[in-house]
């Protein structure tokens, strides 16, 4: 009787009935995969945002000073390359001048305008937490280990990129300027 149904609908140019029953039902599954994507898509600003340090990413070079727990100050020449890979951040800083010099290394991560990881100063051999907020080009950080805390100010415009650090040890403060 089947067989019948369907040779008859098929010599009309319609559907047979048992699957015409089935045809509404497999529209709205598709219909409701169709939104559901879509929505996933556009809701989520992460899938569009490349991520809160792409401005970052490359090479940069310039000067600056450090000043020192005596009250001395020298001049710097910095040396910063940032590997960008979405949320995550790669960052090797080196400054030199005559008397001194400094290397600070960071992995970082940010979730939203959150950014936690760690820090390594490399001529010292310290490291520790690092910990703050920032994106759109400016950021606030925190590099904290038994007995040094300092404060990171970086901001970026186009191709210029400012680093300024303010600790509480014998190395006080850097300024630096930066370009690509």
């Amino acid at each position: 009787m089947e067989l019948r149904q369907v040779s008859r609908a098929a010599g009309a140019g319609r559907r047979p009935a048992s699957k015409a029953r089935h045809a509404p039902f497999s529209r709205r599954r598709l219909s409701t995969a169709a939104v559901l994507l879509c929505a996933l898509f556009a809701d989520g600003p992460a899938w569009a945002d490349p991520g809160a340090f792409t401005g970052l990413a490359g090479t940069w070079s310039g000067s600056g000073t450090v000043a020192l727990e005596d009250g001395s100050t020298e001049r710097i020449r910095c040396r910063a390359n940032y590997a960008v890979a979405g949320p995550r951040m790669g960052l090797v800083l080196t400054c030199a001048s005559d008397a001194y010099k400094f290397g600070l290394q960071a992995d970082v991560v940010a979730e939203g305008s959150a950014i936690s990881g760690s820090w390594s100063e490399t001529s010292r051999g310290v490291s520790g937490v690092l910990q703050g907020r920032g994106g759109g080009g400016n950021f606030q950080l925190v590099a904290t280990t038994a007995g040094f805390n300092a404060n990171i100010a970086l901001a970026t415009r186009g191709n210029r990129h400012s680093v300024s650090i303010r600790a509480d040890s014998q190395f006080r403060a850097a300024t630096i300027s930066l370009s690509r």
